[in-house]
C-alpha cells in the first residue's frame, strides 16, 4: 500500500526538503482527524487524501496543494474548523480546503440543486485561487478510480456530474492527462458493457496491427535521423470514449476509426516543427484540408501543436501530431505546468500563458454568475460554455478572438463586451454589411454596429451558443421586464389613485412604508413591479395607501369617480402584450387584462375570451390607442380564391404594393376549382388593413375575405 514515506521520497524530486515535512504534517493531522472512519470499500479513510496528493504529485503541483489535499475532507467529514486549519497550516492552505469543501450546513431538497450550488461555491474559492479546482479535479479522478463499492444508480449519478462538469473543466484548463481518465472511467460507469466490449475490440485491434504501426513509426523516426533533425516518433492511443463518440456520432464501424494511425512527434523547438511538417508531408501525401496550426492559433485551453492527416501506404490514413517537449507538458498538466515550472524558479511563457486564459475563463464564469437566476441556470450555462472552441475571428484591429462552433455575430459582441451585445444592431463581415444571426467561419474579421438605444431581443436567445451571450441577454431582458414593469405599474396604480383624487407623488412617505411593512416588500419599486406583472391589483393597492394617509377606512358611500382610460402605442416593451387569439389593431375598440406574470395583455372588445375574464373586474382596464402608434402588428387573413397558376406570387406582390408584409402564407386545396389562402400579414393600423383588403377584393378571382380572431 502507498504510504507517506513513498509520497515524500517522490517530492524530493521537486520540492524543498523544509516543504515536505509540511506536507507530512498535515497527513499525519489528516490521519488522526479521520481516526476511525473508513471508505465504503472497507480502507482507513486516510488513504483517499493520500491518493489525492500523489495525482497532484504527478503534475508537480506546490506544497500548499499537497497539503489542502491531505486536509480536503477535514471541515466536512469531521468537527475540525477552517480556523482551526488556518491557525495551524496558514489562511492560503484553509482557504484551499474550504473552497474544495462541499456545502454540508444546508439541506437541499433536490440533488441537482445541491451540486449546483456546491459548484457555485467553488468557483467563487476558484477566483481567489486557482489552485482549488487543480485539488478537486484530483480528488474526483481518485473517487471515480474507486466507484466499485458505490450503488449502481449512485454510480451513474457521479460518473455523469464527472462527464457533464469536471472532465469538461479539465479539458478547459487544458489538463488533458485527468480528462482523459475521467472520461474513460465515467464511460465504465455509466455503459459497463459497451466499455468492456470496446476495451476488448481494442486490444485485439492492436495485436493485429502490431507489425504495420512498427513500420510506420521506424520509417518516420528513419527520415527524421537521416534529415539531421532531432526527434521522438511514438504512437497514439484512443481511448475508449473518444472510439465510442466516433461510432456514434459518426456513424462508423469500429474498424474503421481503428483504420486510422495515430503517431505523434515531439522535437526541441517550434522552428523544428515546422521543418519536421515539411518531411512528413514529402514523405506521405497530405490529406487536403485537414491541416491544423494551433502553434500560430493555440486553442482556448493553450493547447499547441501541428495536426496533419496523411495518406499511407495502401491509402491507410495516418495522423500526426508535432509539438515541442513544453507544449507535450501543456498539452498533459495544462494550467498545473504553471506550478511545474514554477518549482524550478523559472517562468515560461507557455505555462504563464495558460495561467492568465485560466484566470479569464474564471472571470467570465463570475460575470456568468452575477447575470444568472440561479444556482441550476448558472450550472447549465457552465455546461454550454465547456464545449471546446472550434472557431476563430479576428477583430477589426487583428486580436483573435474563440468561439465555439455555429457561434454567430452576436456571441462575438458578447465575447468582445457585454455592453457591446446588449447594443447590437449590426456587423461587418469582412467589410461586408450581414444580419446579426449570420454563423461564423474561422478567419472572418468582424467589426460590430452598435447604437445608444438598442436593447436585445428575445428572439437573439434561438441562435446564440455561447454561455457568456445567453447568460447577459436573459440578464438584460430580466433588467427591461423590470424596468418596464415598474413603468406600468406606476401608470396603473396613479390611475387607481386619481380615483381617489391623489397620487403617489402627493402622498406622504408614511403610508407607503406601512403599506411595505403589511406585503412584506423591500421598496416602493417592488410594489409597482407586483402591480405591473398582474401579482396585485392596483385599486386594492390604492385603497390601502388611501385609508392608511386618512389613518381610517374611506366611507363605503363614496364611490370614487373613474378616470379616462390608459393610453398605449404598441411599443412600450415586454409588459404589454398583444392577444393572439383576437389580434388587435391600432383603431380597434380594446381593453386590457392584467395577467399574472405577463403584464397586461390588449384584447379586441368583441373578443370572446374575455366573458371568462370579466368574472374579475378589478383587472380589466380601458385602453386608448395613442395617435404616435406606428408599430408593426400581424393580422390573419382568410381568401377562397379560384385555383390558377402564380397564385402566391401575385398575392405576395399585391400586399408588398400596399406597403405591407407577408408574414406567414398557407394554401389548403377545397376542391379542385377553390383554394383556401390563410394569410398573415403585418400592418401598422385597422385603415392599413381595410385598404388592403380592398385591394384585394378588386382581384376578379378573390371571393371572400374573413380577419381571423375569435
Amino acid at each position: 500500500m502507498f504510504t507517506i514515506d513513498d509520497l515524500a521520497d517522490r517530492l524530493g524530486g521537486y520540492l524543498p526538503q523544509d516543504e515536505i515535512q509540511q506536507v507530512k504534517r498535515a497527513f499525519y493531522y489528516a490521519e488522526q482527524a479521520h481516526d476511525g472512519q473508513r471508505r465504503r470499500s472497507g480502507e482507513p479513510y486516510v488513504t483517499h487524501p493520500l491518493a489525492v496528493a500523489n495525482i497532484l504529485a504527478n503534475m508537480h503541483m506546490d506544497h500548499q496543494s499537497l497539503m489542502a489535499a491531505m486536509l480536503h475532507d477535514v471541515i466536512e467529514d469531521t468537527g475540525v474548523s477552517k480556523q482551526a486549519l488556518g491557525e495551524q497550516f496558514g489562511e492560503a492552505v484553509a482557504e484551499l480546503v474550504d473552497g474544495v469543501s462541499k456545502l454540508t450546513q444546508i439541506t437541499f431538497e433536490d440533488k441537482a440543486v445541491a451540486q449546483a450550488e456546491n459548484f457555485q461555491k467553488m468557483v467563487m474559492a476558484m477566483s481567489r485561487d486557482i489552485r482549488v479546482i487543480i485539488v478537486k479535479l484530483a480528488d474526483r479522478l481518485h473517487n471515480m478510480r474507486t466507484l466499485g463499492a458505490l450503488r449502481p444508480e449512485k454510480k451513474r449519478r457521479i460518473a455523469r456530474e464527472t462527464l457533464e462538469i469536471y472532465a469538461r473543466v479539465a479539458n478547459r484548463l487544458g489538463i488533458n492527462t485527468i480528462r482523459v481518465e475521467l472520461e474513460d472511467l465515467s464511460f465504465q460507469a455509466i455503459h459497463p458493457m459497451r466499455a468492456e466490449r470496446i476495451k476488448r475490440a481494442v486490444a485485439s485491434a492492436r495485436g493485429h496491427r502490431r507489425s504495420a504501426i512498427r513500420q510506420v513509426q521506424d520509417t518516420l523516426q528513419n527520415s527524421l535521423d537521416e534529415e539531421g533533425m532531432t526527434g521522438s516518433v511514438m504512437g497514439r492511443q484512443k481511448h475508449l470514449l473518444s472510439i465510442y463518440r466516433k461510432m456514434r456520432d459518426q456513424k462508423k464501424s469500429f474498424a474503421e476509426i481503428m483504420d486510422v494511425f495515430g503517431f505523434r512527434i515531439i522535437t526541441d523547438d517550434v522552428d523544428s516543427c515546422y521543418r519536421i511538417l515539411g518531411m512528413v508531408h514529402n514523405l506521405y501525401k497530405p490529406v487536403p484540408g485537414r491541416f491544423k496550426d494551433y502553434i500560430a492559433i493555440p486553442k482556448a485551453n493553450g493547447y499547441q501543436s501541428l495536426h496533419t492527416t496523411l495518406f499511407g501506404s495502401g491509402g491507410m490514413p495516418i495522423e500526426v501530431q508535432i509539438r515541442t517537449r513544453e507544449m507535450e507538458a501543456m498539452a498533459n498538466n495544462g494550467i498545473a505546468a504553471h506550478w511545474l515550472y514554477k518549482a524550478g524558479q523559472t517562468d515560461h511563457p507557455i505555462a504563464e500563458g495558460s495561467h492568465a486564459r485560466a484566470r479569464s475563463w474564471i472571470k467570465g464564469l463570475l460575470e456568468m454568475q452575477r447575470h444568472a437566476g440561479d444556482s441550476l441556470e448558472f450550472i447549465e450555462h457552465v455546461k454550454n460554455d465547456l464545449f471546446p472552441d472550434d472557431i476563430y475571428v479576428f477583430t477589426p484591429k487583428g486580436d483573435i478572438m474563440e468561439l465555439p462552433q455555429g457561434a454567430t455575430v452576436i456571441d462575438f459582441a458578447y465575447s468582445v463586451h457585454t455592453d457591446i451585445g446588449n447594443s447590437c444592431i449590426a456587423c461587418r463581415i469582412d467589410r461586408h454589411l450581414a444580419p446579426l444571426s449570420t454563423r461564423l467561419e474561422s478567419g472572418q474579421t468582424l467589426e460590430i454596429i452598435t447604437a445608444p438605444g438598442a436593447r436585445p431581443s428575445l428572439a437573439w436567445l434561438n441562435v446564440v451558443v455561447t454561455a457568456k451571450a445567453r447568460s447577459a441577454i436573459r440578464h438584460a431582458l430580466k433588467h427591461q421586464q423590470h424596468t418596464e414593469a415598474v413603468q406600468l405599474g406606476r401608470r396603473l396604480l396613479n390611475k387607481a389613485l386619481a380615483e381617489f383624487e391623489t397620487s403617489l407623488e402627493e402622498l406622504p412617505g408614511g403610508p407607503m412604508a406601512t403599506l411595505l411593512a403589511e406585503l412584506e416588500l423591500k421598496s416602493q419599486d417592488a410594489l409597482l413591479e407586483s402591480i405591473g406583472l398582474g401579482a396585485r391589483v392596483a385599486h386594492v393597492a390604492a385603497r390601502r395607501l388611501v385609508d392608511l394617509h386618512h389613518g381610517e377606512q374611506l366611507p363605503t358611500a363614496e364611490t370614487p369617480h373613474r378616470q379616462g382610460p390608459i393610453v398605449i402605442s404598441g411599443a412600450e416593451g415586454m409588459v404589454i402584450k398583444f392577444a393572439r387569439c383576437c389580434h388587435p389593431l391600432p383603431g380597434d375598440p380594446v381593453i386590457g387584462h392584467l395577467s399574472v406574470g405577463k403584464g397586461i395583455v390588449v384584447h379586441r372588445t368583441e373578443c370572446r375570451n374575455l366573458a371568462e375574464l370579466k368574472s374579475d373586474p378589478d383587472k380589466l382596464f380601458a385602453l386608448e390607442w395613442s395617435d404616435q402608434a406606428d408599430e408593426d402588428f400581424p393580422v390573419p387573413l382568410r381568401l377562397e380564391i379560384e385555383s390558377r397558376r402564380g397564385l402566391v406570387a401575385e398575392l405576395a406582390g399585391l400586399v408588398t404594393d400596399a406597403d405591407a408584409n407577408i408574414e406567414r402564407i398557407g394554401i389548403e386545396e377545397r376542391d379542385a376549382r377553390l383554394s383556401i389562402v390563410n394569410l398573415t400579414v403585418s400592418v401598422r393600423n385597422r385603415v392599413h388593413l381595410a385598404r388592403i383588403i380592398k385591394r384585394l377584393r378588386n382581384l376578379s378571382h378573390v371571393g371572400k375575405i374573413t380577419r381571423l380572431g375569435n
